[in-house]
């Protein structure tokens, strides 16, 4: 999960947020330091169609290394974990929450990601609820939205380069993998 150095830059090409959202909420510093100390991710709203964005997305992050626990109220198992109704019923640390749930569905998820000490909140791709982010914020939680978990841990490790996008990161370091 080595995640390398060097300089970089917000990518804005696929976001509806302002420059001064685009601070506050994708900031290429929070997102790094969220993925180096990351252990384990909820993803609520992890389906078990593999067709699926939440379903490839979590296939992604196992193979990086992370231990992935689904939150679906359908329950069952996907990826042959346990799949939990909530947040709250998690037996175990969470680190980083990522949300594939409408953004009306979000200042809830928040509430329980404070609730069980959450370090971070991720809202994935055109999923935005500036209030939701807000609480977040103010209760301690690093909060990254309307951002791609998968993409950016491509972009930080250096796998997009190899399918030759544009990650608009500047380092002479190959990364660690």
């Amino acid at each position: 999960m080595g995640l390398g150095s060097g300089a970089s830059c917000s990518i804005s090409l696929n976001t509806v947020l302002t420059t001064e959202q685009q601070a506050l909420y994708q900031d290429p510093d929070c997102i790094r330091d969220i993925l180096s100390r990351t252990k384990t991710i909820a993803i609520v709203g992890l389906s078990s169609e593999r067709q699926k964005a939440s379903y490839f997305v979590a296939t992604y992050l196992i193979r990086e290394g992370y231990r992935v626990i689904p939150v679906n109220p359908r329950g069952g198992t996907i990826l042959g974990e346990t799949v939990y109704p909530d947040l709250k019923s998690i037996p175990e640390k969470v680190d980083l929450v990522d949300v594939f749930r409408p953004s009306g569905e979000v200042p809830a998820i928040v509430d329980q990601a404070i609730e069980i000490g959450a370090m971070a909140v991720w809202t994935q791709l055109r999923i935005i609820n500036f209030e939701a982010a807000e609480k977040a914020r103010a209760a301690g939680i690093l909060v990254v939205m309307d951002k791609c978990v998968k993409m950016e841990h491509g972009r930080f490790s250096g796998s997009l380069h190899w399918a030759g996008m544009n990650t608009e990161l500047i380092s002479a370091r190959r990364a660690k993998r």
